[in-house]
């Protein structure tokens, strides 16, 4: 198992990634929106079987180079940091795009909302991206397996994300009233994420190699 100190850092980091506007919330609350919480759920069921498909591919893949390849891990950390530097720019660039659209959408049935919310986050590669940047930053091999850790660390995410967007889901109409009328909050959050980010990668890029 990780470090409790991994863990946690990695659940703050996790909880301010999944309140980041993107694909996945924007499709959530549209749906929600579209077609009622219900249909939010159902979707956000598809969501969160993208998360585990990705996690679990990071996370065997992430133990197979560890073992295979020396110096895999500097590798990893280094383009880890480098992402999230280029996503922490995505945030701070000037006249930035708010990411918040809520669309209009066609009333599906369960079984398409299901499909639907997992080929919106199996299309989206940022989501494989974060997990190969993120779960090497909070694994260290000296504490045991490195599979176990990334499991545990892979799941608390899809935990964190799985009930934020549930939240959010359900109070979609008044989410979207909220952010529509006052831009100031997506800008303040687009700072705060992005700074976070920047933070996150530079101390990254400077870490020693764990032994």
């Amino acid at each position: 198992m990780p470090h409790l100190s991994s863990l946690l850092g990695f659940a703050l980091v996790s909880l301010g990634m999944v309140l980041t506007p993107g694909p996945n919330m924007i499709y959530l609350i549209s749906r929600s929106i579209t077609q009622g919480p219900v249909a939010g759920l159902i979707s956000l069921g598809g969501v969160a079987l993208g998360f585990v498909f990705y996690m679990l591919c990071a996370a065997f893949g992430i133990t197979a180079l560890l073992f295979a390849v020396p110096y895999a891990y500097d590798a990893l950390r280094l383009a880890g940091a480098a992402y999230l530097l280029w996503l922490a720019w995505q945030a701070l660039k000037p006249n930035g795009r708010s990411p918040f659209q809520v669309k209009k959408l066609a009333a599906d049935g369960p079984r398409r909302l299901l499909a639907m919310g997992l080929f919106t986050n199996l299309l989206n590669p940022k989501v494989a991206m974060l997990y190969l940047a993120l779960l090497p930053q909070f694994i260290d091999p000296a504490k045991g397996s490195v599979l176990t850790q990334s499991l545990a660390l892979g799941f608390t995410q899809i935990a964190i994300s799985v009930s934020v967007n549930a939240l959010i889901a359900l109070a979609a109409g008044s989410i979207a009233l909220f952010l529509g009328t006052r831009p100031l909050w997506l800008l303040l959050q687009r700072w705060l994420m992005g700074t976070v980010l920047a933070g996150l990668a530079v101390k990254m890029a400077l870490e020693t190699r764990r032994a």
